[in-house]
């Protein structure tokens, strides 16, 4: 599997597919807590999956379970935590569900699968803090943020 990472905020819709397709990507994971937000655009949960499908023949699925709790997401967009403990706390989260220790299993069908979430850069989003936890894990696991 080649993992991929993919924010879509301030991209077009075309850029966004472009990206899909150059890159192959046969899954498309949403870790995004809300995905049905107005705000969302064409990345609008059963939108994106038609979406995806009839552009790019790519699969779609929504995991919450690798989103951030609203707490944490609300602090940190709050400014009530920087990103150093909004890190450490989207950690423990996740080691706490442990729902990430499947994710290869999971979807083991797929190629290439992109974590997608809306910001624009990997840099401070948990979409990154997911791929690294998971190439903690499978140490041979590539990943490309796009």
């Amino acid at each position: 599997m080649r993992l991929f990472t993919l924010g879509f905020t301030k991209k077009s819709a075309c850029e966004f597919f472009t990206l899909i397709n150059e890159n192959d990507i046969d899954l498309l994971v949403d870790v995004r807590l809300n995905n049905k937000s107005q705000l969302a655009g064409f990345t609008k949960g059963d939108d994106l999956r038609y979406f995806l499908k009839k552009i790019s023949n790519c699969a779609y699925e929504h995991c919450e379970e690798f989103a951030p709790t609203k707490e944490l997401l609300t602090a940190y967009q709050g400014k009530n935590i920087d990103w150093s403990k909004y890190e450490v706390q989207y950690k423990a989260v996740m080691k706490e569900r442990g729902d990430y220790l499947d994710f290869i299993r999971r979807f083991s069908k797929h190629k290439r699968v992109v974590l997608l979430c809306s910001e624009p850069d990997a840099d401070h989003c948990h979409r990154r803090l997911l791929a690294e936890m998971l190439c903690d894990l499978h140490p041979e696991l590539f990943v490309e943020h796009i």
